[in-house]
């Protein structure tokens, strides 16, 4: 039987708004009603909304289209045409991403924005969305995983170490990383570290509430894609600014955020954005802040806060696994996406967000990492002002979880992983290669807005097993 969409209901009238969405979520309830059946039913409410506001399956839908009109009158008006942006390696981006696109562009805050060519569609901007606005910040611009962050070591150690102690790298590994989400460390386990000296802990009541779940979880990764892996990564010349020499490393590159801390932060600021500040139906997920409001400065605080814990979190893990090691870090760089920054556009402060971006000022340093078997690069911005000094933060996903979950075979996942010769620990069907874009046909989509310092293979990867996406 052909489900009900929200094409069929916006055929017989439905405003393209909650009450769109209203109607959407009865019909995953309806009992006993075949197609047709429900059908003349949301054809009967919206014609005669007050016959049915008793209803016990009707009555919010009612309701709402009754209060319709008066709602309406209140929502903040969208542009009638979205600005222009850049889009790179468009011919690879799928079209909800571009329409979500448009819908941040249509914004009466919107400044300026870029897409960048791992983008995917996500909540309110789509992974890979750039947006500039003015004096206004957006939880869902900035994402649930606040701060989450690339952090990369390269060791004094060559590329034949990692053949001569692969048993106890892995035994590093499993023994220095903690995996999944919720998962925190206890007593003396738990590490210190200045972040948590913020004095947010201490007079916000909100994030006061967070500092017991944010210490336990200090120094571990959560779920998603998110990892710790160890690599060979080559320099094919010199780097007179990292300093180091032509060669093949031993490097340890990690990937995550701000745990439970950031993704409370996100829900909370989120849901006061909305009740703040009402946007038409298919923009409400870009709800704003100002940022000369209380709210929105309690958010932008919240935020670096953060990014501060995702970065700490990060130090932790390496030095961790540096001390295990006992070898010397030669260079460590670090970025972050999933952040709001405040930077300089045509001679004005603007609010740059990037999703799923990573920064790519003139000279600036990042990490763009392909999959658990495709390379990672180390890359030095540009500084490309259409792209709002941004780039990629990754390859970008090809398939989604839940597509990747029902159609990838285990074996094939395990020969690719062989044929690679890389060690996987932990890890689901998720997050498979084959789930990923090429981040060869990325990069070249961004030759523009970066330079290619290193490439890093990975060898050596540890995920959380237990199916957990970030928290």
């Amino acid at each position: 039987m052909n489900r009900i969409n929200g094409n069929d209901l916006i055929e017989l009238g439905y405003p393209e708004n909650a009450i769109l969405g209203a109607a959407l979520k009865i019909n995953k309830k309806r009992v006993g009603f075949t197609r047709d059946q429900m059908m003349q039913k949301y054809k009967e409410v919206l014609e005669h909304p007050e016959q049915f506001v008793a209803d016990p399956l009707f009555a919010k839908l009612a309701a709402l289209i009754i209060k319709g009109a008066e709602a309406e009158t209140s929502i903040i008006p969208l542009r009638t045409a979205p600005l222009p942006y850049e889009t790179y390696g468009a011919e690879n981006i799928e079209e909800g991403a571009l329409k979500q696109m448009d819908t941040a562009m249509k914004l009466p805050v919107a400044v300026a924005g870029a897409l960048m060519p791992d983008a995917h569609q996500g909540y309110g901007l789509p992974i890979g969305g750039v947006l500039a606005t003015k004096n206004a910040v957006i939880p869902y611009g900035v994402g649930v995983d606040i701060g989450c962050r690339m952090a990369l070591s390269v060791y004094d150690l060559p590329e034949s170490y990692y053949i001569q102690h692969h048993d106890v790298l892995q035994g590093i590994l499993t023994k220095e990383s903690m995996f999944g989400a919720g998962r925190g460390f206890t007593g003396s386990y738990r590490s210190e570290h200045a972040v948590l000296d913020n004095t947010l802990f201490n007079e916000h009541q909100f994030i006061q509430s967070l500092k017991d779940k944010a210490w336990a979880q200090l120094g571990t990764s959560g779920g998603g894609n998110h990892f710790v892996e160890f690599g060979i990564i080559r320099f094919e010349e010199d780097d007179a600014a990292l300093n180091i020499p032509k060669g093949n490393y031993l490097a340890l590159l990690t990937h995550s955020g701000s745990r439970g801390l950031g993704a409370t932060i996100a829900g909370h600021y989120t849901r006061l954005a909305k009740e703040l500040c009402a946007l038409p139906y298919e923009a409400q997920h870009l709800a704003y802040l100002d940022l000369f409001s209380e709210a929105g400065q309690e958010y932008w605080l919240a935020m670096n806060l953060a990014g501060d814990y995702a970065s700490a979190c990060h130090e932790i893990i390496h030095q961790k696994i540096a001390r295990a090691l006992g070898a010397t870090v030669l260079a460590r760089v670090e970025n972050h996406h999933n952040f709001a920054w405040k930077e300089q556009w045509n001679g004005e402060e603007v609010i740059v967000h990037r999703k799923g971006a990573t920064p790519a000022g003139k000279g600036v340093m990042g990490i763009i990492p392909g999959s658990m078997t495709a390379p990672g690069f180390l890359v030095r911005g540009k500084g490309v002002a259409a792209a709002i000094n941004s780039a990629s933060h990754g390859a970008g996903r090809l398939m989604s979880r839940t597509q990747a979950i029902k159609t990838l075979d285990s074996s094939a996942i395990a020969e690719v992983l062989q044929q690679h010769n890389v060690t996987l620990i932990g890890g689901g069907k998720d997050e498979a290669p084959m789930a990923y874009k090429n981040i060869h046909a990325v990069m070249h989509a961004q030759s523009d807005l970066v330079d290619i310092v290193a490439t890093f293979e990975p060898k050596m990867v540890r995920m959380a097993d237990d199916g957990s996406k970030e928290d």
